[in-house]
């Protein structure tokens, strides 16, 4: 069979990609005689386009799930995407606008129709790009948030919770966003530090010509809607202003001069403006006094009527003119540079006004308390734990969500109001209908049924999501369907810290409230993909790479180990290109690895003798790997599994393993080392699958011609059978050995071609004999002795054994000693670092017992070393 030289992931990757999806492979069906094992993808936006964070995330996602096939489980992964409220209405309004239409031109109906023309447009492109990536979702099972039988959940959810008191409608202080023009909870609110300016207004006591109070604030152009001023009654600088009032610059108006102990007297000047509409801490002080309350902005962030001056200006800009016309007054002290946290809309960016509105909230206080206790208790384990007391002092200080939204896209809430003031609840207008007049008596018709205006906050369907994708029905209290039956909970959840509670723990609330049960069992918290500054990626820095331009260039094989390889759980990703350049020349490497072997000559007469002990060594080898690799997954720590796998095929099986039993040119190899070979190249196949899937399946299908039921992506993963340290060990002495006459050579610049004698003095010549072949051909040996010292050699230290290679010119004893010396400070370091391993009590605890052995024969070897190069060094004088 005639190999290509070069590996070309483009083809290969649209022919196994196709060949899979004919197969079904991806497909789940309720089995009873398998465990399943589920994963629901956290729905990107469907708005979205890959980025490098889906990248992350989703590749984790598919090396999970492969390797759950692989172990014979049922693997379910389900995928779907979020309809976005916030962000899709932008873009409809934006599409529109470059139209030429107003969105306030439209009914709601009109413009719902162009935004589900836009979802049919734009709505799947992600999932798409997903399938480049390689991820094997069961795509029949494609959800979306607005599909008619999940909005049905989300309306029977919403009734549901109305019914047992748990949503409530009313005026509250919330997060307004005045670019989206909605409201936003709690957690929808990004803080970020700025530079803004402290102004220092002086506020004139009112009967008197020359006295004012001075009063910082850095948003002057709320002073319209001050209804108080404050100080605190333990003051003694303001004593006598006990009762009196001061006068709003610019408007004129007198407002009296309140007491109260919330005041700081350290900070600012000691008092406060009082502006209950604009500000969460002012506003509890307002229902305190008894103040009046002024809001004086428009939902868009102008200025209204109510503010007297500057009518319509936006609020930023009427900052600008306020600072300029106190100024101008003479009522402006002073302006300081300030820097303050200011909250941002997470959807917009615009900056979020504290506003009073109508809208519906679900109390929170009960609801959380199972949630809560399931990570504390670790029923549901997070990774990194360190996420833990996050979600601990988030769910322990949990406001009521917000779940009104101002929009069109989106859950229409199911509330209608009637002419008396009064709503209802229910699912359809004619339900809503009966039961108003069931209530009230029969005085409404259809007509006089208004449905509330707003939509739900998008995570009130996104809550629902490990249980609406397989059963949206159970949600009007319908039994479970076999579907959820069988994958319920699902196992691992995927997804970023900065949603643990906007999604994360609401699925876990959502799951005990309806199931009685948690959603999933382990939640892995990704790091964020940061650039070589450290900044994360973005369009708007222009620092974030295209990722299927990156799979272009690279492979979506290079591109998943790129992303992999310094990607620790809950640790930012430093991305570096070098690192999926790193994956393209591991897959390269792979490659050739694999044409090597093909390319050999198989003589069925000849002898495998010469390699049993490379085989033995690399059998064990192999299967101490797979015990690595199977701890680092449990431990979800993903990374670590890629780099043991990794340092096995690179290190162990190319640089090693195919070398010791590599024939010599234009010989042929025997057919029990050539079967051996093969076996082993499949199993490294086969746990290699997951990370990089489309090439293992390329070399699995070229190795033989194999039918539809040997495809590598349903093979079985190798199981583990135990292995002899001793193999391992004392190859890795030989290696050692090889290393250094190779070190010696370019060091002295010998010729790799040119043969060298070495003798070495040791207890272990049965060790070095066993690994004869291989010592002499890997170091280009003429011979190898075993005795003492050799006259004018040099000499170099393996585990206790002192080894000498004799050279024609005359050795420098001062820079023997010198090596010998550096050799030494490198092992004590050595030995210091793996003495302070054993001391430390979670690893010799939490590490297979297999890996503490193999550390502390480590020790052994390292104290036996530096004995014998104190020993070399004090026969040199």
């Amino acid at each position: 069979m005639s190999l290509a030289t070069k590996y070309n992931p483009e083809a290969v990757e649209l022919k196994w990609y196709k060949y899979w999806m004919e197969n079904r492979f991806f497909s789940s069906k309720v089995d009873p005689d398998k465990e399943p094992y589920t994963i629901v993808i956290p729905p990107p936006n469907v708005t979205g386009v890959l980025h490098m964070g889906h990248m992350l995330n989703n590749t984790i996602q598919d090396v999970l799930i492969r390797k759950a096939r692989m172990e014979g489980k049922n693997a379910c992964w389900v995928p779907g995407t979020d309809h976005a409220s916030i962000a899709t209405e932008a873009k409809v309004v934006a599409m529109l606008k470059e139209k030429g239409i107003d969105k306030k031109s439209l009914s709601r109906e009109e413009f719902l129709e162009h935004a589900w023309e836009w979802k049919q447009k734009y709505g799947g492109i992600i999932l798409e790009q997903l399938q480049k990536l390689g991820a094997s979702c069961d795509w029949d099972r494609t959800k979306f948030t607005m599909d008619p039988d999940l909005s049905q959940a989300v309306i029977s959810v919403f009734i549901d919770l109305y019914k047992k008191d748990k949503i409530y409608r009313g005026i509250r202080m919330v997060n307004w966003d005045p670019q989206g023009k909605t409201a936003l909870s709690d957690d929808e609110v990004i803080m970020k530090e700025i530079q803004s300016k402290l102004y220092y207004i002086k506020y004139q006591i009112d009967g008197s010509k020359d006295e004012y109070l001075t009063i910082a604030t850095t948003r002057p152009e709320t002073i319209m809607a001050d209804v108080a001023i404050c100080i605190n009654p333990n003051d003694p600088r303001f004593t006598h202003l006990k009762g009196k009032k001061a006068i709003i610059p610019l408007i004129g108006k007198s407002v009296p001069i309140i007491e109260d102990e919330y005041v700081d007297m350290e900070f600012g000047t000691g008092c406060l403006k009082v502006t209950p509409a604009h500000d969460i801490n002012d506003y509890e002080l307002g229902i305190k006094h008894k103040l009046e309350v002024i809001d004086i902005l428009n939902d868009d962030g102008t200025l209204n009527e109510k503010a007297q001056i500057l009518v319509g200006e936006d609020r930023f800009i009427a900052r600008k003119k306020i600072g300029k016309l106190l100024d101008e007054a003479g009522q402006l002290e002073k302006i300081e540079e300030y820097k303050s946290n200011v909250g941002h809309s997470e959807r917009t960016d615009a900056v979020v006004e504290p506003k009073l509105s109508l809208q519906w909230f679900l109390k929170m206080e009960d609801i959380t308390k199972p949630a809560l206790s399931s990570v504390m208790e670790d029923v549901i384990q997070l990774y990194p734990a360190k996420f833990k007391n996050m979600y601990r002092s988030w769910m322990e200080n949990v406001r009521d969500w917000c779940i009104s939204r101002q929009l069109w896209w989106g859950h229409r809430i199911p509330a209608y109001h009637l002419p008396n003031g009064e709503f209802v609840v229910a699912a359809t207008e004619a339900e809503a209908l009966k039961i108003a007049n069931d209530k009230y008596g029969n005085q409404f018709t259809i007509e006089d049924l208004k449905q509330d205006e707003d939509v739900l906050d998008t995570w009130f369907s996104s809550w629902l999501w490990p249980i609406s994708v397989f059963d949206a029905k159970v949600f009007k209290g319908d039994a479970p369907n076999e579907d959820l039956r069988y994958y319920y909970p699902t196992n691992d959840l995927v997804t970023a810290p900065e949603i643990l509670f906007f999604w994360v723990a609401r699925m876990i609330i959502a799951g005990y409230e309806y199931m009685g049960d948690k959603p999933f069992k382990n939640v892995y918290l990704t790091g964020i993909v940061r650039d070589k500054q450290g900044r994360k990626m973005s369009k708007s820095l222009g620092n974030s790479p295209d990722p299927l331009e990156l799979i272009k260039i690279y492979g979506a094989d290079g591109v998943r180990t790129g992303m992999l390889f310094s990607s620790p759980a809950g640790n930012d990703l430093p991305f570096d290109e070098k690192l999926v350049e790193q994956g393209r020349n591991f897959a390269n490497k792979i490659w050739n690895a694999f044409r090597l072997i093909k390319g050999w000559e198989v003589n069925e007469e000849a002898s495998g003798d010469i390699n049993k002990a490379s085989i033995h060594w690399f059998d064990n080898r192999f299967q101490e790997a797979l015990e690595e690799i199977e701890d680092h997954f449990s431990k979800f720590r993903i990374s670590d599994a890629l780099m043991s796998t990794y340092k096995l095929v690179w290190d162990d099986f190319c640089s090693w393993y195919l070398e010791m039993i590599k024939p010599a040119y234009q010989q042929p190899i025997d057919r029990e080392t050539y079967d051996k070979t093969i076996e082993f190249l499949e199993d490294i196949l086969r746990i290699l699958h997951p990370f990089m899937p489309f090439l293992t399946e390329e070399i699995w299908q070229s190795i033989n011609t194999r039918g539809l039921g040997n495809a590598l992506i349903i093979e079985e993963w190798p199981k583990k059978k135990g292995f002899d340290v001793k193999p391992i060990s004392e190859a890795a002495q030989v290696f050692e050995l090889v290393s250094q006459v190779r070190n010696l050579r370019s060091s002295k610049g010998i010729s790799p071609k040119e043969t060298l004698s070495l003798t070495i003095k040791t207890q272990q010549e049965n060790l070095y004999s066993s690994f004869e072949s291989v010592l002499i051909k890997l170091a280009n040996l003429s011979e190898l002795k075993f005795g003492e010292k050799v006259e004018n050699a040099v000499s170099f230290v393996v585990k206790s054994d002192e080894c000498f290679v004799p050279l024609e010119e005359q050795i420098d004893v001062e820079q023997e000693k010198e090596n010998l010396s550096k050799e030494l400070a490198y092992t004590k370091g050595f030995l210091n670092s793996v003495v302070k391993k054993l001391g430390n009590e979670r690893f010799v605890s939490g590490a297979p017992a297999a890996v503490v052995e193999n550390e502390k024969k480590k020790q052994a070897d390292a104290e036996a070393k530096i004995k014998t190069l104190e020993e070399a060094l004090a026969k040199l004088g």
